[in-house]
């Protein structure tokens, strides 16, 4: 029995590239290609491309969503949790072998495009990045818009694509299913050079699939239940913002974060000569409140209903986090998650300035009371400690003799009693 050598396997490679590079030709100019000539499911899938009025040299397209719409899609995608688990098991051992390892949606949308720089450069060159729609319905035959279309693992080599462009690459994908339901929801793909064309290939990348629905089975996710819709307000931070379920933050005016944040507080509800005397010392009139209302509702939505006002829907916020992790005896992160305040600390509005008040007495009592030297010291290194000359000193009198940090708090209290005059 005569050996193959690795010449054979090239000489014959070459000469499948070429068959089916004429028959792909042939297609194209309305000849029907020779029986053999073409694999099955590749000339299927060429005639349904055509037939779809595919372009033979296409550009995939990011199908209309915005850059900051597809991050938080993806950051909220079923597949997004599973990816370190992708990348162990598929792209850390085949990294430096001239290929990406690419997730995508059960739409073909690329969520995910991982590899060595130089790969991930070429390979956008053909526009296969992060954003874009690789269905059959969009750029033709390829192997995650098949995988997807057909649910099954599929090789695309290289003239096998029905996009002229994209034949100098080689790709393998198999469809991820919903445990609990059997749906796609997605597929993993591996797109490059010969390592994408290996035998092997299709069987490392089912591998995968199975590891990542057995994990997806592990945690006991149902993906077929929607997950709750809640909303997020966050005013501790620099500027204050609204996030919807599944949609983009959006930076909110001072005076409608004051609104949503005192009604979030407030859930029993709020008569609009109550909000007006919490947002304003002046005789703020029931018609310019109405006007907010109505200008908030406009920007983020309908989630506040009338009489009395009240948030619409499920919300969570950094205040409601501040306050549990103060209940909750978290003193340290209770400290970092008020920072220097916020909204809480720059607004004027009376009912804002209340509650800015009562967190911070409540956060550096509970403080105190504990005796925590981390949070004694967290809390005296705040904004809000700087000048506690009390909190100084409780720090100096509860670290042991000796501890560096020990001088640096009695050195604070001589300054800060030489500064009040004490």
């Amino acid at each position: 029995m005569t050996e193959s050598t690795p010449e054979d396997t090239m000489s014959d490679t070459t000469r499948t590239t070429t068959r089916v590079r004429r028959a792909y030709e042939q297609f194209l100019s309305g000849v029907t290609p020779p029986d053999g000539a073409v694999r099955a499911l590749v000339r299927e899938s060429w005639a349904r491309s055509m037939h779809k009025g595919v372009d033979a040299a296409p550009e995939a397209s990011p199908d209309g969503m915005s850059d900051s719409e597809f991050s938080v899609y993806r950051a909220e995608h079923r597949l997004t949790s599973v990816r370190p688990l992708i990348r162990s098991l598929l792209l850390d051992d085949i990294v430096d072998a001239g290929v990406v390892v690419a997730v995508t949606d059960r739409d073909g949308r690329l969520m995910w495009v991982d590899g060595d720089r130089s790969t991930r450069n070429a390979a956008a060159a053909i526009n296969f990045v992060e954003g874009t729609v690789w269905s059959e319905d969009s750029v033709g035959t390829n192997a995650p818009g098949l995988a997807l279309s057909l649910d099954r693992g599929v090789q695309i080599i290289g003239p096998e694509h029905y996009a002229g462009p994209v034949q100098k690459w080689n790709c393998t994908a198999a469809p991820v299913h919903d445990p609990a339901t059997g749906e796609v929801i997605g597929a993993i793909d591996v797109t490059g050079g010969q390592a994408a064309a290996a035998p092997f290939a299709l069987a490392a990348v089912r591998s995968v699939v199975a590891a990542v629905e057995r994990e997806l089975r592990s945690t006991a996710v149902d993906l077929s239940v929607d997950r709750p819709l809640t909303s997020r307000l966050t005013v501790l931070g620099s500027d204050p913002e609204w996030r919807s379920p599944g949609r983009q933050s959006k930076v909110l005016s001072r005076r409608h974060a004051e609104i949503l944040l005192l009604l979030h507080l407030n859930p029993d509800g709020l008569s609009t000569d109550r909000l007006a005397s919490l947002l304003s010392d002046d005789e703020l009139g029931s018609v310019t409140v109405r006007a907010e209302i109505s200008r908030l509702r406009r920007d983020i939505g309908d989630v506040v209903s009338s009489r009395p006002y009240r948030l619409v829907g499920d919300l969570s916020s950094d205040v409601s986090d501040l306050r549990e992790a103060i209940l909750a005896g978290r003193l340290t992160r209770a400290v970092t998650i008020l920072g220097r305040g916020g909204l809480l600390a720059d607004s004027i509005a009376p009912g804002v300035a209340d509650l800015f008040d009562e967190f911070r007495e409540d956060l550096r009592s509970a403080v105190f009371a504990s005796g925590d030297v981390l949070a004694l010291h967290a809390w005296a290194s705040s904004p809000h400690g700087h000048d506690d000359v009390f909190a100084w000193t409780t720090l100096r009198d509860h670290l042991p003799s000796g501890h560096p940090d020990a001088a640096i708090a009695a050195g604070r209290v001589r300054l800060l009693n030489r500064r009040f005059g004490v």
